[in-house]
Parts: C-alpha cells; sequence; structure tokens
C-alpha cells in the first residue's frame, strides 16, 4: 500500500507543477508584455504623420503602456492566487 500510495503522491505533484505552467494567465500576461514594450517603444518617438492621423494623440505609447499594466496585472495575479491542481485523486468514480 505503500507504493500506491507514493506513486499518487507523486502524480498529485506532477499535476499540481502542470497546472502552474500552463496556466492561462502566464501567456495571457507575457504577451501582453511583450507586445506592450514593442508598442510603447514604437510610440515613443512618432512621426509627424503618426501624429497627424491620430490626431495629434500618442496612441501607440498610451495603448503601449496599457498594454503593459495588464500584462503586468496577470503576472501578479498568477503570483498572488497560484492554480491549484484538483483534488479529486486519478481513478476515482465521479458523482
Amino acid at each position: 500500500m505503500s507504493e500506491l500510495h507514493k506513486e499518487v503522491s507523486e502524480l498529485e505533484r506532477k499535476s499540481a507543477t502542470a497546472a502552474r505552467l500552463f496556466d492561462i494567465r502566464r501567456i495571457i500576461g507575457g504577451l501582453f508584455v511583450v507586445y506592450g514594450v514593442i508598442v510603447t517603444i514604437a510610440g515613443i518617438n512618432p512621426s509627424e504623420a503618426d501624429l497627424k492621423k491620430a490626431e495629434g494623440v500618442h496612441i501607440n505609447l498610451w495603448t503601449g503602456l496599457a498594454m503593459l499594466a495588464l500584462g503586468l496585472f496577470f503576472l501578479i495575479w498568477m503570483k498572488l492566487r497560484p492554480a491549484q491542481a484538483p483534488d479529486e485523486t486519478p481513478g476515482t468514480p465521479e458523482g
């Protein structure tokens, strides 16, 4: 019985690791941070034509900063509230 308990514990540990690794907040946050950096850099020094198209608003800069803020929000949220693996053990019937 001890061997079975060790095996179940190992599977639970792997499941918890997989749940944290494939947390959708990590993917969304990471993408928003990467794209936010790119758009912010593009918006730091806009050309006159770009400003004229946007009616004088530094739209790339503001959009990039907003994307950075949203990406950081997702990453901080993931850090403060990590994903939990399901409590059910493999092989037990549901219901």
